[in-house]
């Protein structure tokens, strides 16, 4: 059996939808109920869009860095190679928090297409190209496995900067450890040359036109390194929040010598720009909210003076300051409910749209990405729904409490 609409429900509605069209008044009434209505909207939409894109950044940037790295890097403190590697890595993987452990040969090289085309590029030696990388192959294949020359995968921005695709064949030179001959006169540089094999695109610049990848043991040959030295050991945790625990846990375990940093240390200025603005944006936004509550206010407020003799009527009908003070809550609680409904809406809806089809597009040699990310989740809906609505109510109990001591008597003899 339905129950009948309570006097207070009918009457917050009929307000909200400016009942008597055709009067000028309630026209006017309609025209700022619905201002406040979209104000609210807008602030909820513009603020939980602007979490989603700085969370989306965030994880963006974090999933982008360990791809190329790890949560944890363990090298030497002199930046030597790292000798005993076997054990050194067996180690480091006994740690219950270690998923994964890679040895890496890394060092700062010369490319060399022709004569003219030089390039200082960085080598990256591995066992396999990380599997991010392998998602984000965008020409060739990502295995190393070959029967005839080296194969070499490069980004995308250092392919297009020196006309390379893939097939084409390459010269990499290592000047390493010619400061250690006797004369400059008798420095050979080491070189070799390579097949490009495969082409890479992550948005991330720096990476893109600076890191080559092939397999360790070219990479340890190329760098006069031995079988059992590598440049550095990436270490892949369960938990990336305990990356800086990790850190100093194997720095002080390992003994002098070693450096073992976290990604949020090595790329500290990186996260650092995306912990301001998330501490930032929500805070600017949120204002635009407070603002959305006042206007809540003035609306009720107008909306008083408008209804005055109404008020007056109500009350000599029997009608309590209580039940007044109810009637414009509860108006001022749809006013809240229903701006903060379209402003969910209105967010889930853009966010969805910018997820699946990049809609706005972002210059990825400022951003790290070409596409503004999206990141949304239900937990920060249903706070920004709570603050909204609290907001609202809150800023509906002074124009409430005014109307609840209108004196019916002196009201309705006036005209």
């Amino acid at each position: 059996m339905l129950r009948p609409v309570s006097f207070k429900t009918f009457v917050a509605w009929r307000y909200l939808r400016g009942a008597q069209g055709g009067e000028s008044g309630s026209k006017f009434l309609r025209l700022i109920s619905y201002i406040a209505v979209g104000g609210v909207s807008l602030g909820v939409a513009t603020l939980l869009l602007a979490l989603a894109v700085v969370r989306g950044f965030s994880e963006e940037i974090e999933t982008k860095i360990t791809g190329f790295g790890a949560h944890v890097q363990v090298e030497n403190i002199r930046h030597a190679p790292l000798d005993q590697a076997p054990e050194l890595m067996a180690e480091i993987g006994g740690y219950d928090a270690v998923v994964s452990v890679q040895p890496v040969v890394t060092e700062f090289v010369l490319l060399r297409r022709s004569s003219q085309d030089i390039d200082g590029v960085g080598l990256w030696g591995t066992d396999r190209l990380p599997v991010y990388l392998e998602e984000n192959v965008i020409s060739g294949s990502s295995s190393f496995e070959s029967t005839t020359s080296p194969r070499l995968v490069i980004g995308n921005r250092l392919a297009e900067n020196l006309g390379l695709s893939v097939g084409d064949r390459v010269t990499l030179l290592s000047t390493r450890n010619l400061g250690d001959t006797e004369t400059l006169l008798a420095a050979r540089p080491r070189l070799r040359q390579f097949e490009i094999t495969g082409i890479y695109e992550t948005a991330l610049m720096d990476f893109d036109q600076t890191y080559v990848f092939t397999d360790i043991n070219t990479a340890r040959q190329l760098l006069d390194y031995t079988s059992e030295q590598v440049s550095r050991f990436d270490v892949m945790l369960q938990d990336v929040t305990a990356a800086q625990s990790v850190a100093l846990l194997l720095e002080e375990s390992l003994g002098l010598g070693i450096l073992a940093r976290s990604i949020f240390e090595i790329y500290r200025g990186l996260f650092a720009w995306v912990d301001l603005q998330e501490a930032i944006i929500p805070l600017v936004i949120g204002v635009l909210i407070l603002v959305a509550a006042f206007n809540v206010m003035g609306t009720l407020l107008m909306i008083v003076l408008e209804k005055t003799r109404e008020i007056g009527i109500f009350a000599s009908m029997g009608a309590s300051q209580r039940d007044i003070r109810r009637l414009y809550l509860r108006l001022g609680s749809f006013v809240g409910g229903l701006g903060t409904v379209i402003g969910l809406i209105v967010a889930w809806g853009l966010g969805t749209l910018q997820m699946h089809y990049g809609i706005i597009g972002l210059p990825a040699e400022a951003y790290y990405m070409d596409t503004a990310p999206i990141s949304m989740h239900v937990g920060d809906f249903l706070l920004v729904a709570v603050v909204s609505l609290l907001l609202c109510l809150g800023a509906s109990y002074f124009p409430a409490r005014t109307a609840s001591r209108i004196l019916p008597l002196r009201v309705l003899r006036f005209r």
